[in-house]
């Protein structure tokens, strides 16, 4: 069961990664993260009013951390997406989602199998093969450290995420979407950006919503169902379908050692997964 829902978060998450990369070359990044991240929260609330649930208030509180990553993390994500290629963004945050996480949940008590083990170490080829920029286009080293940033907030969100408990319900994830709307309006003001969705080209991010509700509700249930390092990496997956969707539709080149950087990235979710 953690597995399936595993890979349903990754789908998900790929998905909506795709579209808000092109959401955010028409329009803001900033605007399309505050339209997406609203819409999935609303959907995330109304899902909580018909799941029973109850939650305390240490897991509001760590809904409301994981909001905080989450929102940080979107933002630099779309960043990324709307001025580089999203075949270096998207798996470069990813195996900071994995990552980070992974390493609390050892810390804490995740006892993975030693093939497990040995798939973490094989992500870290993964991110110097697969941050490797193309050219000299600041646009794609930019891209570079937008995919970091995004990693780094998306690897809080998972390891806060994951610690709500059992019983609580998707109000505690309800809070988190909601309150990551306001980790992506903080974060636009600090770097004097324009947030307020006023194009139709932004609110368009809207449809979003179901897919972001999916994703991150995927992943809350998988980790009731398994270990966090485990259900982490396998829901770090989600540039796969991004990356495809990419150089399917926009024709977007893979070059060989970014290959071989997946490579190792696939390898490191199937050892990991198999463990």
């Amino acid at each position: 069961m953690a597995i399936a829902l595993s890979l349903l978060s990754a789908l998900s998450y790929g998905i909506s990664d795709f579209l808000g990369g092109i959401f955010a070359k028409r329009s803001s990044p900033w605007q399309v993260a505050v339209v997406g991240q609203t819409s999935s929260g609303v959907i995330s609330l109304l899902a909580a009013l018909v799941v029973a649930g109850a939650p305390t208030s240490t897991d509001m509180a760590y809904g409301a951390l994981a909001g905080l990553g989450g929102g940080f993390g979107v933002a630099f994500l779309y960043r990324g997406l709307s001025t580089a290629r999203m075949g270096v963004v998207a798996p470069l945050s990813a195996i900071g989602t994995a990552l980070i996480p992974v390493a609390v949940g050892l810390s804490t008590g995740d006892r993975p199998s030693p093939l497990a083990l040995v798939g973490v170490v094989c992500a870290f080829p993964a991110i110097a093969l697969i941050s490797r920029v193309v050219d000299d286009n600041p646009a794609h080293r930019g891209g570079v450290i937008d995919g970091i940033l995004a990693g780094i907030g998306f690897g809080t969100l998972f390891t806060f995420l994951g610690q709500v408990g059992d019983e609580a319900g998707l109000y505690p994830l309800a809070l988190s979407q909601l309150t990551s709307i306001g980790a992506v309006i903080v974060t636009a003001t600090v770097l004097r950006q324009a947030w307020v969705p006023r194009s139709r080209r932004a609110w368009a991010a809207v449809v979003m919503g179901p897919l972001g509700a999916t994703a991150q509700g995927a992943f809350l249930f998988a980790t009731h169902h398994g270990l966090l390092s485990i259900v982490s990496v396998i829901s770090s997956l989600y540039p796969a379908s991004t990356v495809l969707l990419a150089a399917v539709l926009l024709r977007e080149k893979i070059h060989r050692w970014q290959g071989v950087g997946l490579a190792f990235a696939a390898l490191a979710v199937t050892l990991v997964a198999a463990g």
